[in-house]
């Protein structure tokens, strides 16, 4: 990619891509995605608009104005004609309208109110009965019960009633007798349900400080007495739990064993719920601060009876406790109307007076039994205690009954009283001004219905004469943004008065010299003899992005490009542009600078620091590898020229030697490292950094210019430099001990600043096995948000299912169980509408709990010393799986199908059709991608035959045959089963046939990576013989399956599933030549360590060269072939394919000298072991 900038005659030329530039100070990043105002538009500098744009603008403008005086002065004329006529009108229709939307409002409140109480004693009541049942079930006697989870079930309980702030507390009956022994059991049970209620509430203290501050006997407080005890003779009714959980401010101490029958009104309210058994409310006045003052504050009591036995007839319950809730009427009010509805007036009104705190005596019946609230949209207001609605609007009252508990009277001892709330609505000044007006706006209203008339030609003439200038201004506008984004400020002013001072263009294909040359304005060209050109490429890149679907590879470069234009606005530098991973700036133009080097020198570290953060936060995104890259740099100091080559499409650019030499430090270079040439050392030494520089032991030969002296940059965050001695210094590799001082910092650098661009959270401290658990996680839970999805979004107990979990081998080997034909599930017509109905469907922050632990202890099973069959290789299995996968979903556009999730109109059987069924049942991709995570777990470095060779009591107990592969499904398994990963299992599958399809597929689709058994090899043989001729395949089409049966469908289905994975197993010889290079070298290894420990007869090194021939003759390439004839991976096959026919030309021609190196990397491996 480097070759564009380095030409024979040393002279180099550099194109600016139309987005993405940066111009010193300024950013115009659209690649990255950041705004003008954020990343560099130099709004300092606005260039001045052509005088001809003015003139347009200018002329548009007055003949808008003239249009819209002629149409004003019509609509007066029409106004003043019809606004005697429409007065009355107008005026009876808003007190109408006035009237109709209070009673709307009025009405809406009366029926939602009256709903929610029905809803609020309906839940108490159930909650008592649910309590009975506990306490009967299990077999604790009363008053001596104690609720589980209370505060889970009274949270529950508040979100249902939808009272904000209610109390809500469980309260026993404690006869005299029972004094002592309440006692006990509050503090037996006291400990366990505090904790519970410190973990449910997140209270911040402990148990045992809570047990602290609690009294073990029922007990009262008043503020002239103190604390006091219940006598042990008397009933009395005490807090026992209670929600929300808290310490009573004025003792500190916790509301356990509080005596309600000590107060007035509780200790009434109790008789009446004794003698009634039925719920009762009352209304009492409190006190609650408001700006630190006490002010009153009604609030309700219930009481709901708590029976011991539910079944029993109505004479013969026995109440044994009570439900207490505590509410405020005006947060019971809250939410009811929408922010625009202002002012209605609510009275509730009370059948008895309500309990006070004070004194009453001076109080008039009417304010103890009426409070007054103003609504005002969501918000409730206290009036008063009073009636404080407007007579006037008496005959506008909407009255109704809100809480009715219909108490045989008869049962009310004499002197009680169980009240009737009723409510009462009223507008108000405020609510109607909203629909009136003055005198002058009501003739403004006149207008307005005049212009009804009027208004079609006004809003078209209005239209176009708008439109015309729009395009003329938005034209202007446009024109000056892309210019603005192609073009330095300073260029871009030139190019705006070069458009003034001259009207002819230059034909870019006039190459006979028609034009008259001397007619042509001059060229837009400067020198810069101070420029320092920076080059940063990518490591790795191309053989990255080989094993990467398109959509993933540009994430990766939006995300390094974005961090790095922001770098590059905060250095000054100016971004010249991006060749595929190559990124090209430059500083010192187009504004001169006198520390362009260091500039420069400081952007590139940045950079460095940039690269690490970015691909190690992507590494679980994007999967294994990406923290790999590596980022290589290449710097020089020098003259170019730019400016603008006009013609179509033109652009600035730059020419020089310095692009040349610039592009060469960075190809010469080191990943991970800076490279500067000679001349941007000595500057750098010039500004007093002579110490950030250290010079190659040997001078670098670059191309076109011979050997030249050049030097690594110094970077805290690339350690690969240490000395040798005080006098001398050397290239080394990385040194983990050396701490090198940054001599750049300072207030300018990016340092941390730029977290706000990339959330490095969760990331950093992640060792590499938890970054690809993290990776599997994030492509296992969209597949089973799909399974979930399919099912309808449902999720139920799979516990009737553990019989059949545990009986599923019934006594077989996983071998005895494979199956040449895996039966799939059929796809019905309304699959498409339930995964798109259910698709934002979430499995739940417990289901990736679990799902995250399951892998992790996956991960901790694979053996770390082996080289190649590891965890991130089976990762690297399942990259593949998913891209393939991903093939089959993202079906041709020749079959007439578009892809899966991108269009509701794709038929979901068409659509199964073609992919033999394994597009509609996510549990089948699942099953896939969970066997390659799975399929060498446990591996023992060596093959099957070694095992059986050895007598390894695996190799026994599974009969000598697919050894490591049964071994894998059933260590798998094991784990999977266990009561730890339930809800995991319960959203894998639901049913019996679900569980069984999701075993028969885990176990055809690992033992499919048992490529050495002859039988396997004999039944796949003859089954693709079956299944598909030996002429290449057409893909399957829906009119073609019609005539398909289903068992030859779900034998095509087996055979690209395992096809699939196998491919996938060996994924790295049909990708990029450095990904094989390397996973070779890793199996290499493996091989050798088993040699050499005595665990293989021969010594791989001899065979390994005509081996790997072998390999790609008779397997590899026959099986990318056959990805090909499957039909239904599109272009995966011909790039499967494509790639292993290119590795292996390339180890035949370097395989020889691949195999000595990988002898000598493994010589040393071992020598610093």
């Amino acid at each position: 990619m480097n070759d564009r900038y380095a030409t024979e005659d040393n002279n180099s030329v550099t194109d600016i891509s139309a987005s993405g530039q940066t111009y010193g100070n300024m950013s115009v990043a659209s690649e990255s995605g950041f705004n003008s105002s954020a990343d560099g538009y130099d709004n300092r500098k606005k260039s001045n608009s052509s005088i001809q744009e003015q003139d347009v603008a200018k002329q548009e403008q007055q003949a808008v104005n003239r249009s819209k005086l002629v149409v004003a002065l019509f609509l007066l004329l029409a106004a003043c004609a019809s606004a005697a006529g429409t007065y009355l009108f107008v005026e009876q229709q808003e007190r109408k309208d006035f009237e109709d939307q209070f009673h709307s409002y009025a009405t809406e409140f009366v029926a939602v109110t009256r709903q929610k109480t029905d809803q609020l004693f309906n839940a108490l009541n159930s909650f008592s009965v649910s309590v009975s049942s506990e306490a009967k079930a299990t077999n604790q006697s009363w008053p001596f019960v104690t609720i589980s989870d209370y505060s889970t079930k009274a949270r529950l309980l508040g979100e249902l009633i939808d009272v904000p702030g209610a109390g809500i507390s469980f309260c026993p009956i404690v006869n005299g007798a029972n004094h002592v022994q309440w006692a006990t059991h509050t503090m037996e049970d006291a400990p366990g349900y505090f904790q519970n209620s410190v973990n449910s509430d997140g209270f911040d203290m402990t148990a045992d400080e809570l047990m602290a501050l609690t009294t073990p006997l029922v007990h009262y407080y008043d503020e002239e007495n103190g604390y006091a005890f219940t006598l042990a003779q008397d009933t009395a009714l005490p807090l026992w739990q209670y929600y929300p959980f808290g310490i009573e401010p004025l003792t500190q101490r916790t509301y356990t064993n509080l005596d309600l029958m000590a107060s007035r009104q509780s200790s009434e309210l109790f008789n009446l719920a004794s003698a009634t058994l039925n719920p009762v409310i009352g209304l009492f006045e409190s006190l609650k601060e408001e700006n630190g003052e006490a002010v009153p504050l009604v609030l309700s009591q219930i009481m709901q009876p708590i029976f011991k036995n539910v079944e029993t007839r109505e004479e013969d319950k026995e109440m044994v406790g009570v439900f207490w809730m505590t509410m405020e009427w005006t947060r019971y009010f809250e939410n009811f109307f929408t922010a625009e509805t202002d002012a209605i007036t609510l009275l509730v009104r009370s059948s008895c007076p309500r309990y006070s705190l004070f004194d009453q005596q001076s109080v008039s019946e009417e304010e103890v039994n009426v409070i007054s609230y103003e609504i005002n949209g969501p918000e409730a207001t206290v009036l008063g205690e009073y009636d404080a609605h407007d007579p006037k609007y008496e005959s506008l009252e909407v009255a109704s009954i809100l809480v009715d508990l219909n108490v045989d009277s008869s049962k009310i001892p004499s002197g009680e009283c169980i009240p009737k709330l009723s409510l009462h609505l009223y507008p108000t000044e405020k609510f109607e001004e909203a629909f009136y007006t003055s005198k002058r706006f009501l003739y403004a209203g006149v207008v307005i219905a005049i212009f009804a008339f009027t208004s079609l030609v006004f809003l078209l003439y209005d239209f176009f004469v708008g439109r015309r200038q729009r395009k003329v201004m938005d034209r202007i506008k446009m024109q000056d943004l892309i210019v603005s984004n192609v073009f330095p400020t300073a260029i871009r002013d030139r190019l705006y008065d070069g458009m003034g001072k001259s009207s002819e263009r230059v034909d870019p294909l006039d190459i006979d010299g028609e034009n008259d040359r001397s007619s042509r304005a001059a060229p837009m060209a400067d020198l810069f003899p101070d420029v320092t050109i920076i080059f940063a490429d990518i490591v790795g890149f191309t053989a990255w992005s080989s094993a990467r679907e398109p959509p993933q590879v540009f994430d990766l470069l939006e995300t390094i490009y974005a961090a790095f234009d922001r770098v590059a606005y905060r250095h000054n530098v100016f971004k010249v542009e991006t060749v595929g991973d190559c990124y090209v700036a430059a500083a010192g133009l187009p504004e001169p600078m006198k520390d362009h080097a260091v500039a420069a020198c400081k952007f590139a570290r940045d950079c460095l620091k940039k690269m690490k953060e970015i691909t190690l936060k992507l590494d679980v995104t994007l999967g294994p590898d990406t923290s790999g890259l590596r980022l290589r740099v290449g710097i020089h100091s020098g003259q170019v020229t730019a400016g603008v080559l006009r013609g179509e499409r033109s652009r600035f650019q730059l020419f020089g030697d310095s692009m040349n030499t610039a592009a060469r430090m960075e190809s010469t270079g080191r990943a991970s490292c800076i490279q500067i040439s000679q001349t941007t050392a000595d500057l750098l030494k010039e500004g007093g950094f002579d110490n950030m520089t250290i010079p190659r032991r040997q001078k670098t030969l670059v191309k076109g210019k011979g050997e030249m002296q050049t030097y690594w940059l110094r970077s805290t965050d690339s350690k690969r430099f240490q000395r040798k001695n005080s006098n001398q210094l050397m290239e080394s590799t990385i040194s983990e001990e050396e701490t090198v001082e940054d001599s750049f910092s300072s207030s300018e650098d990016v340092g941390d600043k730029d977290s706000d661009l990339f959330d490095m959270s969760g990331v950093e401290g992640m060792s590499k096995t938890e970054r690809l658990v993290e990776w599997n996680v994030e492509v296992l839970s969209p597949l089973l948000q799909q399974i979930v999805a399919t099912r309808g979004g449902s999720r139920k107990s799979i516990k009737p299912l553990q019989v059949v979990e545990c009986n599923i081998r019934s006594g077989q080997t996983i071998l005895e169980e494979f199956v040449p034909i895996i039966h799939l599930k059929r796809p019905d017509s309304d699959l498409n509408d339930r995964r798109q109905r259910y698709s934002s469907t979430d499995v739940g922050d417990d289901v990736k709990s679990e799902l995250r632990r399951f892998l992790s202890n996956i991960a901790e099973l694979y053996t770390d010393s082996n080289p190649f069959h590891n965890f991130e290789h089976a990762s690297h299995v399942t990259a593949s799986v998913k891209k393939l996968l991903k093939r089959i979903v993202n079906v041709d556009s020749g079959n007439g199908l578009t892809q899966q999730n991108g269009n509701s109109g794709v038929n979901m059987v068409d659509l199964a059709g073609h992919s033999y069924g394994i597009t509609s049942d996510p549990l089948t991709q699942f099953a896939v991608v969970f066997s390659a995570i799975i399929h060498d777990l446990d591996h023992p470095g060596v093959p099957n035959a070694q095992l059986v060779k050895e007598g390894a009591p695996n190799a026994e107990l599974y009969k000598n045959k697919s050894v490591a592969e049964q071994n894998s499904v059933d260590i798998a398994w094991t784990i999977l089963m266990k009561d730890e990963y339930q809800s995991l299992r319960s959203c894998i599958y639901q049913t019996e046939e679900e569980l069984r399809r999701f075993r028969q597929l885990v176990v055809n689709t690992v033992m499919a990576t048992d490529i050495v058994d002859k039988e396997l090899q004999a039944l796949r043989k003859q089954r693709w013989e079956t299944a598909f001729s030996d002429k290449v395949q057409e893909p399957a089409s829906s009119s073609s399956e019609e005539s398909e049966s289903e068992e030859s469908q779900d034998r095509k289905a087996t055979i690209v599933i395992e096809h699939l994975i196998q491919a996938s197993d060996v994924a790295h010889t049909m990708q990029h030549w450095y990904i094989y290079k390397s996973w070779n070298e890793k199996f290499f290894c493996e091989c050798y360590k088993a040699y050499k420990s005595g665990r293989a007869d021969v010594d791989p090194s001899i065979n390994w060269y005509k081996g790997e021939i072998g390999f790609f003759d008779f397997y590899v390439i026959p099986l990318a072939k056959k990805l090909d004839n499957c039909g239904v991976f599109g272009v995966s096959s011909h790039e499967y394919l494509n790639y292993a026919m290119a590795n292996r030309a390339e180890w035949v021609r370097e395989g020889g000298e691949l195999v000595k190196q990988f002898m000598e990397n493994y010589n040393k491996s071992e020598g610093k072991h």
